[in-house]
């Protein structure tokens, strides 16, 4: 799956390129290509998830992704920077084929080394896509632990995520900063990223691993909040703020996909991924849609402020009236 997602992916791209080269490329062709390749990283995701059990000891999974997460955390620093610096030298067609060569990068080890595969189990149907979705959501649904991680992740997506996108609103209207405050903002976040997946790789943690999701979200969610409540001669104060931020959203969600790897049958997590993607894939929109008009008619800090505030609420809550939630180790 991953090969061929990776493959889908790489043509996509071969596809644009030859338009851009031959000058005949259209905005809805751009949007279709984009479009496929999203599937397909819907498709490769939960089946990576899936495959780090397979490679990784049970005890290890919570570092693993917290390596994961600081190199997510390399790739929001990077991404720009280095995109601008490929579209400074080379062709758009240039730039696009990175893609390309990268995709091949990724397809290759996959050739050569095995991954080890789950034996197929009496839970798993393979009739079809829409037998295999029921399936997982049937999984989660009568799991009330899962299904509280779910809800609580999916409301504080719907009511942090907007906040994401409105960042350079945030930063030149209530704080007068311009471009380079903004990437200075979301570099700064980034390296919050790194440091909090590398903090989850190298040491062993005492707390539970969902108390500490829930904490660090709460934590992560609230930062939002108080970053636009920073006076807006305050600048540095709100950096740090969103900093924080970072460094916490990653102390979270690294533990959170371990737990979910351990928790949840292998042959089953690619589809379990699957529908957590769904459901922030849903909410993210959702709140967006309800944040802009909100910000018309409130500001932007408004929505920073009541987003940050309510996604904090909505962790506390959820953490401290359902056993289940608390309980989500033991209760598999």
């Amino acid at each position: 799956m991953m090969i061929v997602a990776d493959a889908i992916t790489a043509l996509c791209m071969i596809v644009l390129v030859v338009l851009f080269a031959t000058d005949s490329v259209q905005l809805w062709q751009v949007y279709a290509l984009m479009f496929i390749r999203a599937t397909m990283q819907a498709f490769q995701g939960p089946a990576v998830l899936a495959s780090t059990p397979n490679l990784v000891p049970s005890d290890w999974l919570t570092r693993v992704a917290g390596m994961n997460q600081a190199m997510q955390g390399v790739m929001t620093i990077a991404a720009a920077p280095l995109g601008a610096l490929a579209l400074a030298f080379l062709p758009i067609q240039g730039a696009l084929m990175i893609d390309v060569v990268t995709a091949v990068l990724g397809i290759a080890p996959l050739l050569i080394y095995r991954i080890p595969q789950p034996p197929p189990s009496s839970t798993t149907t393979g009739n079809s896509v829409l037998a295999d979705i029921r399936e997982g959501a049937r999984y989660v649904l009568h799991r009330r632990g899962l299904l509280m991680l779910y809800a609580v992740t999916g409301l504080v997506v719907l009511t942090v995520l907007p906040t994401f996108a409105l960042t350079p609103l945030l930063v030149t209207e209530h704080f007068g900063g311009g471009v380079n405050q903004v990437a200075l903002m979301e570099g700064l976040a980034g390296t919050g990223i790194i440091l909090g997946g590398v903090m989850i790789s190298i040491r062993t943690w005492s707390v539970r691993r969902i108390t500490l999701v829930m904490l660090s979200c709460a934590v992560s969610c609230g930062t939002v909040a108080l970053t636009a409540l920073a006076p807006s001669n305050w600048l540095w104060l709100a950096i740090i703020w969103w900093t924080i931020s970072g460094f916490t959203f990653s102390t979270g969600n690294a533990p959170m996909m371990a737990i979910l790897q351990t928790i949840i049958p292998n042959e089953l997590q690619g589809r379990a991924f699957s529908l957590l993607n769904v459901v922030f894939g849903l909410a993210g929109p959702i709140g967006l849609a309800i944040a802009g008009p909100l910000a018309e008619l409130m500001g932007v800090r408004a929505v920073f402020i009541l987003g940050g505030t309510l996604s904090a609420l909505i962790c506390v809550v959820g953490y401290l009236l359902s056993s289940s939630l608390r309980n989500i180790e033991t209760q598999q």
